[in-house]
């Protein structure tokens, strides 16, 4: 449908396209789901990795409730899928909201949604391949002795699945920057002015979210600063084609006006 027959909707019809925006966006989970799941236990072999590697010896998870063996691979499995149908969740978003969007807007924001799903996926790369020997590494050395490492597979998936998305979430980033700059919430130059504050905030998030070490914080605030200068040289570019645009923006106003006319 062309986005002049949709600028004639009702809320019931947007309410419609939202359901059906959804009910893709459920069937696609599920598909991808069903194609996993005969490789739930696999998955949850390759998840558990880096805390079986940093296991000592002897040592091995264990499931503490009846039905674990079962739900914690299924859990897992869901998760992936929604985790590798995000593009297509995006795209459904996408979808949706583009016909209300100015042409400008939409050579902007198009880019910005790829780019989240880029940075969502690295920020879980890096906890997974990075992060998490580390961390696993270093709480199983401080154990006292004469205590046995046996971790349950349950607690372990509800921890890494909150570090995923914690990590996912903070390579985001650059996007909350650009996003911020673009909505006047403030400029690149206001931000460039807080760096101070920034360096300090970004160790005592990796003190919140990390063990105890200087090494796991200086993993995860040294990627948060990296993050947050790639934020603000994007959203200088970001701001300077906004300027470069606004009339552009005026213009279609104007055209919209007259045709309504």
């Amino acid at each position: 449908m062309s986005a002049e027959a949709k600028k004639n909707y009702t809320l019931f019809d947007h309410l419609l396209e939202l359901r059906t925006r959804l009910l893709n966006i459920v069937v696609a989970v599920l598909v991808v789901f069903c194609c996993l799941v005969a490789f739930a236990q696999d998955i949850y072999q390759f998840v558990a990795l880096p805390l079986l590697e940093t296991m000592p010896d002897g040592t091995q998870m264990i499931a503490t409730d009846v039905a674990s063996p079962l739900i914690a691979p299924i859990k897992l499995t869901i998760v992936l899928a929604v985790f590798l149908v995000m593009p297509y969740i995006l795209y459904q978003m996408w979808s949706f909201v583009a016909p209300g969007l100015y042409r400008n807007e939409k050579r902007l924001i198009a880019p910005l949604m790829v780019g989240s799903t880029l940075l969502f996926y690295s920020g879980i790369a890096f906890a997974y391949f990075l992060v998490f020997p580390i961390i696993f590494g270093f709480f199983n050395s401080v154990a006292p002795d004469g205590v046995s490492i046996a971790t349950d597979i349950s607690s372990y998936l509800d921890f890494i699945l909150k570090l995923f998305f914690a990590f996912g979430t903070i390579f985001e980033i650059p996007i909350g920057i650009i996003l911020m700059c673009w909505t006047g919430m403030t400029t690149p130059a206001k931000l460039r002015e807080k760096r101070a504050y920034v360096v300090v905030g970004a160790f005592v998030i990796g003190m919140l979210l990390t063990p105890p070490d200087i090494i796991s914080q200086t993993l995860l605030a040294v990627p948060m600063l990296l993050l947050f200068e790639v934020g603000i040289m994007i959203a200088s570019i970001y701001s300077g084609k906004k300027s470069a645009n606004k009339i552009d923006s005026e213009n279609e106003i104007f055209a919209d006006d007259e045709s309504n006319k």
